[in-house]
């Protein structure tokens, strides 16, 4: 039986080209190889799971090609390419900082370096997480940051760009990567899916794009423990049931219920849903996003800010026609509240049934005033 490889590391890209979401970023290093333009330190900085280690190695492969080719990708058949894609370069090292952050790690790197490549033209240190190293590694590092060898390359990865001193940063081109949005996400995982034979509903795919929040690993992980759920057949109610997302079906009952100024009903859905199993400070975060992309949803030009599949956003845009722009304000006002309030809260059902009771109140209050102009 062949060995499982899981889709974060088969399907990692291994040129620039293949790299999800981050265009911008990903032409800059290919123009910067093309023109021969290429600084002696580079710092790859974005939240976890979007590309940072990826697109060093890809960097770190591409400047040592020996036969690029005329797009700035790297060939796959010299023998620099052979040796990085067989994982048995020399030229690459790969240093872990949250493991390795102590100054005689960083002495013992400063000593590598000095010993120029075999094959190759550079040598590219790729040091991950660098904000756990310690004060003192990074001030020993400071001197061979600034006037490396020739033949040295240094890409610093991290996910906390704050914690690194100053004087490395001013030693650095800095690259921001951005969280993968998630039109971009839910295309990748439909070519994952298409290589793997698995069948998908678009719906299901933007419920784990959403759950990943911007990382492309987090998705794919999420993407392999559903597909082994459903046994290769991911469908919408499949991915509810299995990640324990509350389906939107019970926020648009609960807005129905309170634009009708129905409080009973309101309270049965909330008791269903906690029946569920679904924890009340979760119910409350996720009727405020609710509130939220009805809000945005009541302009076309807003509607953008709001990433989910087409049959979904219809519904919202639809449900948001209905919504009075004044309620949805003072809507959000009070989840808020309640969000706030929460944590703090000795009877926590009870703040969430008074914070429904109370959004009924305002369509009532609505409703009267609307009474009172026509009297």
């Amino acid at each position: 039986m062949d060995n499982y490889i899981v889709s974060a590391r088969k399907y990692r890209p291994s040129t620039f080209q293949s790299v999800v979401g981050q265009r911008a970023l990903t032409t800059t290093l290919k123009n910067a190889i093309l023109s021969n333009k290429l600084a002696h330190a580079y710092l790859f900085c974005g939240p976890r799971g979007v590309g940072k280690t990826t697109c060093a190695r890809i960097f770190a492969k591409t400047i040592n090609c020996l036969a690029l080719t005329t797009e700035g990708d790297a060939c796959n058949n010299c023998e620099s390419c052979k040796a990085f894609n067989e994982q048995r370069s020399y030229n690459i090292h790969e240093l872990d900082a949250a493991s390795n952050n102590s100054v005689d790690d960083i002495r013992s790197l400063i000593d590598q370096i000095r010993i120029p490549p075999q094959i190759g033209r550079y040598k590219v240190y790729i040091i991950d997480e660098v904000h756990m190293l310690s004060s003192s590694a990074f001030n020993a590092f400071l001197k061979t940051l600034e006037e490396p060898p020739h033949h040295a390359i240094f890409i610093l990865a991290t996910t906390e760009k704050h914690k690194i001193l100053p004087t490395i940063l001013s030693r650095c081109q800095i690259y921001d990567f951005n969280r993968i949005s998630i039109t971009d996400t839910v295309e990748h995982l439909q070519y994952v899916a298409s290589k793997e034979n698995i069948k998908v509903e678009p719906e299901a795919l933007n419920i784990l794009a959403q759950k990943a929040d911007g990382g492309m690993r987090d998705a794919l992980s999420i993407f392999d423990q559903v597909a082994s759920f459903t046994d290769g057949n991911i469908t919408y109610t499949a991915v509810v049931e299995n990640l324990n997302v509350l389906d939107y079906d019970y926020y648009f009952k609960l807005t129905d219920s309170i634009l009708a100024n129905d409080i009973s009903t309101s309270l049965l859905i909330l008791n269903e849903i906690i029946n569920k199993g679904f924890d009340g400070h979760n119910i409350i975060s996720g009727l405020a996003e609710h509130m939220r992309n009805l809000l945005v949803c009541k302009d076309v030009r807003t509607a953008t800010l709001f990433e989910i599949g087409t049959s979904i956003k219809k519904r919202y845009i639809e449900a948001a026609e209905k919504s009075p722009l004044e309620f949805l304000y003072q809507a959000i006002e009070l989840v808020n509240e309640c969000d706030l309030n929460y944590r703090f809260s000795k009877n926590k059902k009870l703040l969430i049934e008074l914070t429904l009771i109370r959004l009924c109140q305002l369509t009532e209050k609505r409703k009267n005033a609307d009474e009172k102009k026509k009297s």
